[in-house]
């Protein structure tokens, strides 16, 4: 059967992204399994939780709506092809991972044929979830770094010899001892 996404946005996918690659190509497929299981073109309140920072992430991120900046993507960086939906309004979700015994080729284009002509079962293990993978997004205070005098979010400051310090003065300060 193949990709069911059209191939007008697909198009507009590749040209967010800048080219195109296998990882691309993972991305929008793990993208149209969200929508297919999660109805996410139309989910209020869709979230995912991705465990790379390689190339499918644009195509989520296009694709899904999931954002950094709208806090409903999220990155923990554990060098894995696995991605977490989860629609909070309807309380469904699933975790897909990139099966690594999908037959690849040492030619991209073949690679990223097949990608997208393969069933969505025979490029991902699916897991079912039930419960939320993150704590939705908070508004937080800003603090004033004692030392740069930058605004940090209030989860992220650090206290150090009595001053508020941001992550990377932190750092400093901590090295010196």
């Amino acid at each position: 059967m193949g990709c069911s996404i059209d191939q007008q946005t697909i198009d507009k996918t590749k040209e967010f992204h800048g080219h195109w690659c296998p990882g691309l190509a993972i991305g929008i497929r793990v993208s149209e399994l969200a929508m297919e299981k999660l109805n996410i073109t139309e989910a209020a309140n869709p979230v995912c939780v991705v465990e790379t920072d390689m190339c499918a992430v644009d195509a989520i991120q296009y694709l899904t709506d999931c954002t950094f900046g709208k806090g409903n993507l999220v990155h923990k960086d554990y060098g894995k092809s696995g991605f977490t939906f989860y629609d909070r309004d309807s309380r469904k979700g699933f975790r897909a991972l990139f099966r690594p015994d999908f037959p690849k080729s040492d030619n991209r284009e073949t690679t990223i044929k097949r990608i997208m002509a393969a069933e969505l079962a025979d490029l991902f293990t699916i897991e079912e979830i039930t419960s939320p993978p993150v704590r939705p997004a908070r508004i937080m205070e800003s603090i004033t770094c004692d030392a740069c005098g930058e605004l940090v979010m209030e989860s992220r400051i650090r206290r150090f010899g009595g001053k508020f310090l941001c992550i990377p003065c932190f750092m400093k300060n901590e090295q010196k001892l």
